[in-house]
């Protein structure tokens, strides 16, 4: 792709319209977005007029015919309550030595607790899960729930059209 007068004219445009490059990229079709930040880049282009806004499934054109109700996109925050175990204190082994690598075993914790550089660094050693390498209490911290994405439209993205387009073309 080579950037002619029109083009370098177009991303302008779209620049200054405070589209994002991913969005540039979209729009002009045969170039991607490293593409476009190169060129903004080269030409000197400086800020944009307005923010970009990010692409989501109710501001993509094609995806909807008419404007939908706001409520029906509105990114609702997911509230998970989880019960957060009591803290539980390190092993201490019969001679009142800590857990340490040498006397770690498949079913204790191995949370680390201290500085590895000190002498006092040592394992949680509780017991754990088979198979788990956290006590509950440590498995919390270590483990967070994942976030739930808000459903999307499922069309095929821009880029995958253009390129089908460009490739039939030749």
């Amino acid at each position: 792709m080579a950037w002619n007068d029109e083009r370098v004219e177009l991303l302008k445009k779209f620049w200054a319209e405070g589209l994002s490059a991913s969005q540039i990229a979209s729009k002009m079709g045969g170039v991607t977005r490293n593409a476009v930040i190169g060129k903004v880049h080269r030409l000197g282009l400086s800020g944009r007029a307005a923010p970009a806004k990010p692409q989501r499934g109710c501001d993509t054109p094609g995806y909807a015919a008419e404007p939908a109700p706001p409520a029906v996109f509105a990114h609702k925050a997911i509230e998970t309550i989880i019960d957060e175990p009591e803290f539980v204190a390190p092993v201490v082994l019969t001679g009142g030595d800590m857990t340490t690598v040498a006397t770690l075993k498949g079913n204790m914790c191995k949370w680390p607790i201290g500085d590895p550089a000190k002498d006092d660094f040592h394992f949680c050693g509780q017991s754990a899960p088979s198979g788990k390498p956290y006590c509950a209490y440590h498995a919390h911290i270590a483990f967070q729930p994942a976030q739930r994405r808000p459903d999307r439209p499922s069309a095929p993205p821009v880029r995958i059209i253009a390129d089908a387009r460009r490739r039939a073309a030749n």
